[in-house]
């Protein structure tokens, strides 16, 4: 029994780990989503946690479900087309409210689960709920330039941001990640409780690489595009440190940008003499400090990676790294898939600013540091511009001059760029 006031943030806490437990002891059954109907196919596959637990099974579709999906998806277009913007608007911002409140704790539980992200990183209600809202938001302005839903239906091969292509009055079939199944069940249950009509969004459980599903989408005369992650290829983000910078906040922003959501980035530039001097040995201290674990477990830091492919594909990596002259493992390098598909944090030293860990994205707690000599910083600009453009990249540099000068030539580098940034 608690007594007297109780922080928030521990009540939260608590009730994520009463839904965890709750799921991840319990067998879902998910069927998809068509019309007004859930369709149990009977051919179910398990769903299996990255630590290798199976928490329930999913119901494959058929040809006659796509067809279906598309009849249900065409019946409604007209209607959900003609209704007010502000109609529509109402019924995601509901489904927003929804996710900041009953179902905020439900939604993380199951990404901590299902995508084994620590409580930090596992609030995806929180980037869902920004994204429903500030898409309204935009729709809105959008909708004063006379923007009309396209003819047809829309397929969506993505976690969630698809929800703009309803928003602005586009029938959807959604075909969700494997490894996102219990997230979407729960999506399409909070749709339907924020009255969207049946049919708007159908949840498709089938293989989007099929031929069987590629064929009867794209060959139909109602098919009218295609969104969400269907990337062939990823660029890694960068950090790029100036020999006149903290060693301190470079540190940080190494071990935090390389190992706790284990994405963001995976190489990085820094000058010889900075590294040796302060920033190696910083690094590597707060790397032991982190722990590994089940994301049950609030303290730690370093999760599973998500699945057997993802394990072996980073192995590959270290087990070259070890054996190439070129590159010296400073700590971590160990890894383990007896209970789940785990790897230390890993960092990798490097002379070769092409090796293959420089340049390929492989999405896991590995970073490289390529070590340049200090007096050749200009010159390792155009390494980062050689690698082709990425998503973010990191600057480091506590001179204003040369800031101004690094802001210039990394301009188009990276589709977002920040200057000594760190949110921790």
């Amino acid at each position: 029994m608690f007594k007297g006031k109780v922080n928030a943030n521990i009540l939260s806490r608590i009730e994520i780990k009463k839904n965890y437990d709750e799921m991840f002891n319990s067998k879902i059954e998910i069927p998809q989503s068509i019309g007004n109907e859930k369709i149990f196919s009977g051919i179910k596959h398990p769903i299996y946690t990255p630590n290798k637990k199976i928490i329930g099974y999913w119901h494959e579709g058929s040809e006659k479900d796509i067809h279906n999906a598309i009849n249900s998806s065409l019946s409604v277009h007209k209607y959900w087309s003609n209704i007010s913007w502000a109609d529509r608007a109402y019924i995601f911002l509901k489904a927003a409210d929804l996710i900041s409140g009953p179902y905020r704790s439900i939604i993380n539980a199951a990404t901590m689960i299902c995508q084994s992200k620590n409580l930090f990183k596992s609030d995806t209600a929180c980037e869902l709920i920004y994204f429903l809202r500030f898409n309204v938001f935009y729709a809105n302005k959008i909708f004063n330039f006379n923007k009309q839903p396209r003819l047809g239906f829309v397929v969506a091969i993505t976690p969630f941001n698809f929800t703009y292509m309803a928003l602005m009055g586009n029938v959807v079939l959604w075909i969700p990640s494997e490894k996102q199944l219990y997230y979407a069940n729960i999506l399409m249950e909070i749709f339907k409780k924020s009255g969207l009509p049946d049919g708007v969004i159908n949840c498709l459980l089938t293989n989007c690489k099929s031929k069987t599903t590629s064929n009867v989408i794209l060959k139909h005369p109602n098919f009218s595009g295609v969104t969400g992650s269907v990337f062939k290829y990823f660029y890694k983000n960068f950090i790029w440190v100036h020999p006149n910078s903290n060693p301190k906040e470079v540190s940080k922003a190494l071990l935090y940008g390389a190992f706790e959501s284990q994405i963001n980035v995976s190489r990085a530039y820094i000058p010889k003499y900075l590294w040796k001097k302060s920033i190696k040995k910083k690094l590597i201290e707060n790397i032991h400090s982190m722990k590994l674990g089940s994301p049950r477990n609030f303290s730690n830091l370093i999760t599973s990676l998500i699945d057997k492919i993802s394990f072996l594909k980073l192995k590959g990596y270290i087990d070259r790294a070890q054996n190439d002259n070129n590159c010296n493992i400073i700590i971590g390098g160990k890894c383990d898939s007896s209970k789940g598909y785990f790897i230390t944090p890993t960092v990798i030293e490097t002379i070769n600013p092409y090796y293959e860990s420089m340049i390929d994205e492989i999405f896991g707690p590995v970073l490289t540091v390529y070590l340049y000599e200090d007096c050749n910083w200009e010159k390792t600009i155009s390494l980062v511009k050689n690698l082709k453009s990425c998503f973010t990249g990191y600057i480091f540099c506590d001179d204003r001059d040369i800031i101004s000068y690094l802001t210039k030539k990394f301009k188009y580098y990276a589709g977002n760029i920040f200057i000594n940034y760190n949110q921790y």
